[in-house]
């Protein structure tokens, strides 16, 4: 059986602690928790409801955002900074939340590619006692190509995947295209699409053997390598070159700090492996405490194993449930509302879901559209959530061009009145508003 580490205990503990107090706040009355957010039912006027709700001279109290947004977004956040923040409203208790997916949200491409780059090219993966036991959907056309490019002995000894272009150019592939180098498919079978995604599932799992702390050494000296190689560049993986740079997105870092310094709860929620996204979120001001990814189950040694800790009355597992798409809901239930078993799964009651969510892509879409205040949209023409973000049946969507290297204007139409929406099979549908009517196709 799978052990958690002492840290992680004490962050489950953290994280309880905050989940109970939450709950408390959500069953009791109380002027610090409405039942609905009625200062922003609908959405402000350009020349209106700038001056926070709780009265004159409180909104010196509050930040000030400085950043360069697109048309009004900014003057909106700033407008739920200043009438629901404790800055402006002096409300004591139970803090309004706000949740942040990770990459492409917070950063400018992805961090656990980036690390599995860096890992790649410094040695640092172990090679499985058989590659088909990392995942349950892995074929056996994928199987064999990582046996071959990557040898097979001895198991759990490193692998020199610098000195093996094939090894490294099979395991990226399969992580960022879900084919092996010849470009079989590299997952098959049946998983819930709205649960997970086989080659997300996958990376934690490349990490088998290692302990947390070596993973997040990894990362970080990945981070400084992203951090310090100029925008646009590359490095060499395998036969192929791949993004060597990352950068934050200063608006939204501004962004957090100052929902921190008006009083929110931030939170992010990401499907990449949490080692790695703590080593990244914690410059920006969001503690492991406040970070939310896949989690790996240690053994007695504290190494990782190749289970996954689950939510929503899903125990451990082999990647069937992570933090993606309805599973971001999940862990958002679970981890900050304390919500347990199935319900978690489910949308719950205004009070408890949070003010402000923020992602970039479909994988974010249910958790971003339980937000009640606002929800940010970074556009990279993902579309079920642009469906939802352009249609702004409720007025609360944000779409914001991406701070760095925006996607150019394009012409054509998200298919939103037809397959849009992901099945949990996997198999398209038209994306629906709350009250059920089909949102017609939008703009890209």
């Amino acid at each position: 059986m799978g052990h958690l580490t002492h840290r992680r205990l004490l962050l489950r503990a953290a994280r309880t602690l905050a989940a109970a107090t939450t709950l408390v706040a959500a069953a009791v009355p109380s002027s610090a928790a409405p039942a609905a957010p009625p200062a922003l039912a609908a959405p402000p006027a350009p020349s209106a409801g700038d001056a926070p709700a709780a009265g004159v001279g409180r909104e010196s109290r509050c930040p000030r955002l400085t950043g360069e947004w697109s048309g009004d977004n900014r003057e909106r956040l700033q407008r739920l900074i200043d009438t629901r923040g404790p800055c402006a409203t002096g409300r004591r208790g139970t803090p309004p939340v706000a949740v942040f997916d990770w990459d492409n949200t917070v950063v400018k491409n992805d961090v656990t590619d980036a690390t599995l780059s860096w890992a790649l090219r410094h040695d640092r993966l172990r090679r499985p006692a058989d590659w088909s036991d990392t995942s349950p959907w892995l074929t056996p056309a994928a199987e064999t190509a990582l046996r071959t490019a990557c040898g097979r002995k001895p198991a759990g000894g490193a692998m020199p995947t610098s000195a093996m272009p094939a090894c490294a150019d099979e395991i990226s592939l399969i992580r960022e295209t879900a084919r092996t180098a010849a470009g079989e498919p590299a997952f098959a079978g049946n998983w819930n699409h709205r649960r997970t995604v086989p080659q997300y599932a996958w990376v934690p799992r490349l990490f088998a053997g290692l302990t947390p702390q070596e993973v997040r050494e990894i990362a970080s000296a990945a981070r400084k390598e992203a951090l310090a190689a100029p925008v646009g560049s590359t490095v060499r993986l395998g036969t192929r070159s791949v993004p060597g740079w990352v950068r934050p997105y200063e608006q939204q870092r501004e962004l957090i700090r100052a929902l921190q310094r008006a009083g929110f709860a931030v939170y992010v929620v990401s499907a990449g492996f949490e080692p790695v996204t703590e080593v990244w979120a914690k410059p920006v001001g969001v503690d492991a405490a406040h970070t939310v990814a896949i989690r790996a189950v240690t053994d007695a040694r504290g190494r990782i194993t190749l289970d996954a800790e689950g939510c929503g009355a899903v125990g451990t597992n082999r990647g069937e449930v992570i933090p993606y798409v309805d599973g971001k809901r999940c862990w958002v239930n679970e981890e900050i509302y304390g919500v347990r078993g199935a319900a978690a799964w489910q949308r719950q009651q205004p009070a408890r879901r949070p003010l402000l969510g923020a992602g970039d892509a479909d994988t974010d879409v249910t958790f971003v559209g339980d937000a009640t205040g606002l929800r940010v949209v970074l556009d990279r023409r993902k579309p079920e959530i642009l469906c939802r973000a352009r249609d702004n049946a409720d007025g609360r969507w944000l779409v914001q061009p991406m701070f760095i290297r925006p996607l150019p204007a394009e012409r054509g139409h998200h298919p939103c009145s037809t397959t849009a929406f992901t099945r949990p099979d996997g198999t398209g549908a038209p994306v629906r508003r709350d009250d059920g009517t089909v949102i017609p196709d939008q703009p890209l």
